[in-house]
């Protein structure tokens, strides 16, 4: 079955050094991201939450973080307890004349099962256009610093 990659890409107002701490500080992610109950970004580091539609079924999503790169990537493991497959999430930062560009990269989803409606490429997509030009471009504009 062909890969589905999902890639989204944003440039803030902000600085590498807080975005980076919007992506790796549990109390600052859980504003614009999921309420963590831990997160360190440590190569090994496991940890979970829980995540669906509002009105649906709400999964348990499995996290191992598998690359740090610290102010530039990173990249953790994402599965559903109770579901086959295993995906990765990426995020990459650059400089770009005093901005950041995040570049989000989501593989692996093609190995999900494909009966599950919640599961469909499209929901992916949806989430992380929501996720990263939404939520996380509200957060960076409202908290400077």
């Amino acid at each position: 079955m062909k890969d589905q990659i999902i890639q989204v890409e944003r440039v803030f107002d902000a600085s590498i050094k807080n975005v980076w701490r919007a992506l790796t500080e549990k109390e600052l992610m859980k504003k614009w991201y999921f309420d963590l109950a831990e997160f360190e970004p440590v190569l090994g580091f496991k940890f979970e939450f829980y995540g669906g539609h509002e009105e649906g079924i709400q999964y348990k999503h499995l996290c191992e973080i598998t690359e740090v790169i610290p102010g530039l990537k990173l990249t953790y493991s994402w599965r559903y307890e109770g579901y086959s497959g295993n995906s990765y999430v990426s995020f990459e930062l650059f400089e770009e004349n005093e901005k950041t560009r995040l570049k989000l990269t989501h593989t692996g989803i093609a190995s999900f099962p494909s009966d599950i409606p919640d599961f469909a490429i499209h929901n992916f997509a949806e989430g992380w256009n929501q996720i990263i030009n939404q939520s996380l471009k509200e957060f960076l504009e409202n908290n400077p610093s």
